[in-house]
């Protein structure tokens, strides 16, 4: 099978087997529009069979830990949603629908509010991968691992930082951390230390996984 696997970066595939050719990996930066262009780049040399939105999501529901793995049944986006179907696979996931939205759910109350309309993570480039899989008529699957808990509330504002091309501008990052150093920077290290956990526990997974 020819899978396509699309994240919003590339550390999200770090923890990615090489594999042959049948497996093509594509990345253009965080948010629907940026994954959507991702597909259509990946489709000028490489016809799928079945595409897969991976990377990292925030939690909302208040039992999953750090690198958990979520499965998305359903992509909520907005006034829409799309199926996803779900690998075969024994590995341990949480199967439920994700709320796809425009921005970093940095506020607890935030999570708090989407966890009600019933999703149980949330994430920023499902839909418009979703979107593209639906047009071509192919499979499609939404694999995610948890960098952030439901009950956490951002120090550092990612949205504030993010560059029309849908990469995080670092040096803002930094300069913004440097205002508050004993909390925004000590948060930075810890949410790197979590992206490498939850890159390691997708790449297992999706090792497991037949689509």
């Amino acid at each position: 099978m020819k899978l396509l696997l699309v994240a919003s970066d590339p550390m999200e595939f770090r923890g990615i087997r090489p594999r042959d050719d049948e497996v093509r990996l594509a990345e253009n930066g965080v948010g629907a529009h940026h994954a959507a262009a991702a597909v259509d780049r990946a489709l000028s040399s490489f016809r799928p069979d079945a595409i897969v939105s991976m990377g990292f999501c925030g939690a909302l529901d208040p039992s999953f830990a750090i690198a958990d793995i979520v499965v998305g049944t359903t992509i909520f986006a907005g006034d829409r949603a799309f199926p996803a179907e779900p690998p075969v696979t024994v590995a341990r996931h949480r199967l439920g629908p994700i709320s796809s939205i425009d921005h970093v759910a940095r506020t607890a109350a935030e999570k708090s509010r989407l966890h009600a309309t019933g999703s149980i993570a949330v994430e920023m480039e499902a839909a418009g991968v979703a979107q593209r899989a639906q047009k071509l008529g192919v499979p499609f699957f939404c694999i995610k691992s948890v960098t952030d808990l439901a009950d956490e509330t951002m120090a550092n504002d990612f949205n504030a930082v993010l560059r029309s091309d849908g990469r995080f501008d670092t040096m803002k990052v930094l300069t913004s951390s440097l205002r508050h150093p004993w909390v925004r920077f000590p948060e930075l290290i810890r949410f790197r230390q979590r992206c490498v956990l939850a890159a390691r526990s997708l790449g297992e997974f999706i090792d497991d996984c037949r689509f």
